[in-house]
């Protein structure tokens, strides 16, 4: 099943558009596009691929990370609040796909003793087994796709991603500090 999300642009613009970029600017340059692109493409196969991998085994990729979040934590009952800063989203978010979970008898939320305002989260028998068998699942996936990269060039294009992920976040950092202050006072907003 071939994934598609409307709403996002192509990973790279149309051939007639690449061939008046590569007139205009440096081979340089046009190399340094080509990578853009290529890792584009790629994240946005490896994302599709993954959703209905999720989609087929555990519902959601969101739901997985919920249920590996507390399969990981062993028994221990999980506050929605952590859930909520370890997947880095909303509590609203997590509401919902807590609801969602409970619903299917996945997992569990009871109120905390100590604090009644606490939601703590466990996962079902139902849902370590639903978690054990995508995980396996989707493993045996994986293992199959990268069985013919040897282990040295796994580490090496992990540590080419992460200095490409690094150079990325650092520049978002420098934008950060020097052009959105400026966008926030031509914008005839206020700074805050």
């Amino acid at each position: 099943m071939k994934s598609h999300i409307p709403h996002q642009l192509p990973p790279e613009p149309p051939p007639a558009v690449m061939a008046a970029i590569r007139e205009r600017i440096p081979a340089s340059l046009v190399e340094v596009l080509g990578l853009v692109f290529a890792l584009r493409t790629t994240a946005r196969q490896v994302d599709n691929l993954l959703t209905d991998w999720m989609a087929g085994t555990a519902g959601s990729t969101s739901r997985f990370q919920i249920m590996a979040l507390l399969w990981a934590a062993k028994g221990r009952a999980v506050p929605h609040k952590e859930i909520v800063a370890t997947l880095e989203v909303t509590r609203a978010t997590v509401s919902g796909l807590m609801a969602g979970l409970e619903r299917d008898g996945l997992v569990k939320s009871a109120v905390a003793r100590d604090d009644r305002r606490n939601l703590l989260a466990t996962l079902t028998a139902k849902g370590r087994a639903i978690f054990e068998k995508a995980f396996e699942t989707n493993l045996a996936r994986m293992s199959a796709i990268f069985a013919s990269f040897p282990p040295d060039e796994l580490v090496s294009a992990t540590e080419h991603l992460q200095r490409i992920r690094q150079v990325f976040a650092s520049a978002n950092l420098k934008e950060s500090e020097t052009d959105r202050p400026a966008r926030r006072r031509g914008s005839g907003q206020g700074t805050t």
